[in-house]
């Protein structure tokens, strides 16, 4: 009789907390427990929602009168810690430390491990982590910034990323292995990545590449230092003007996707520039990552909550298209690869990594 095992997955996004329960390949529930800018912005970084976050999850797991004592793992979404394989890792004390004292970026994933590590602790279970946003496996090549102080650095959606060039992969009858895609997730962040023979070989992370709708993306960096040292805001201030009050929220003062097109659809001219541009930037980030690979691409994949827009995606397909054929994959397939992981390791088909960093 085959094993049966429960595993709780918990993956933080910027405005929302996603969690849900599998029952080996199966998922029993899903809960996206929305959070409003006010209640997130009230905290200056994110590890400081710890609490707020969790108390969403126990609050929905005894909604559903769910037992937490029939689970046999939990897995969360990787946060932003120093460059990581691909795959598990067991969550310990050192990637708590990681996560709270040095963490590569601020970011709502590093609340993940916080939260399961904790609820663990208390069950007695394993907690993981499965493919990262740090996961890094880029090109020495590709590392070079043009500041030796400023190395390039991969922190990328790739859980979504790669599950979902890999689901492409199995639809053209092609390895993953053997192919080479590029995936753009568009969501509150948008990063992009060029998957080249089954590793992601070049990245365009979400402050170096396309504006978002919270994220101001690439900018003019002499500007950019002046404004640093221009003693208008702080050190935090900044960082939050970039990442979290950037992109479509400091244009238009909005995150919503849809309420743009809202705007756009009443004949607002500014949601319509606006909107274009990060088109716009996205398919310029795509025709970046072609020429690594010379402009010979399998595939485009289009993916992440924003590609269910049929307005944006048209305007970043009509701009690749001459690259490769371009598939949108809306939304994540996260919380399904999250599981699956964890699935793996528990079957032992699969062993986690040991984090030492």
């Amino acid at each position: 009789m085959e094993n049966v095992f429960r595993i709780l997955v918990i993956n933080p996004g910027s405005t929302s907390t996603k969690i849900s329960i599998y029952e080996n390949e199966a998922e029993l529930f899903r809960k996206d427990i929305g959070h409003s800018t006010e209640e997130i912005y009230a905290f200056k970084i994110a590890t400081d929602q710890f609490v707020f976050r969790k108390q969403a999850i126990i609050s929905f797991l005894e909604e559903i009168r769910f037992d937490l004592r029939r689970l046999n793992a939990i897995v969360a979404r990787g946060g932003a810690l120093p460059p990581l394989k691909a795959g598990a890792y067991r969550i310990n004390q050192r990637m708590l430390e990681s996560l709270i004292h040095r963490p590569r970026a601020d970011h709502a994933s590093n609340i993940a491990a916080l939260i399961a590590f904790e609820m663990t602790r208390e069950l007695g279970i394993p907690s993981y982590i499965y493919d990262g946003i740090s996961v890094d496996q880029l090109t020495d090549i590709a590392r070079i910034s043009g500041s030796p102080e400023i190395p390039r650095l991969s922190i990328i959606h790739a859980l979504n990323s790669r599950s979902m060039a890999q689901k492409y992969a199995q639809s053209i009858k092609k390895p993953y292995s053997e192919g080479t895609f590029i995936t753009a997730h568009l969501g509150g962040g948008i990063t992009l990545s060029v998957h080249h023979l089954g590793q992601m070989i070049d990245v365009i992370s979400d402050d170096e590449g396309p504006f978002s709708p919270e994220r101001a993306g690439k900018v003019p960096c002499v500007p950019l230092v002046d404004l640093c040292y221009s003693r208008k805001y702080d050190h935090i201030t900044m960082k939050k003007m970039f990442r979290g009050k950037g992109g479509l929220l400091a244009y238009l003062g909005t995150t919503s996707a849809l309420e743009v097109e809202e705007r756009i659809a009443t004949g607002d001219q500014e949601a319509l520039l606006i909107y274009e541009a990060m088109a716009y930037q996205v398919a310029k980030g795509i025709g970046e990552l072609a020429t690594v690979v010379k402009g010979k691409v399998d595939g485009i994949i289009l993916t992440g909550g924003i590609a269910y827009s049929e307005m944006l995606t048209r305007w970043i397909t009509e701009r690749v298209e001459f690259i490769a054929p371009v598939v949108i994959m809306p939304g994540e397939n996260e919380m399904g690869a999250l599981a699956l992981g964890a699935l793996r390791v528990l079957r032992k088909e699969e062993t986690a990594h040991e984090y030492d960093l």
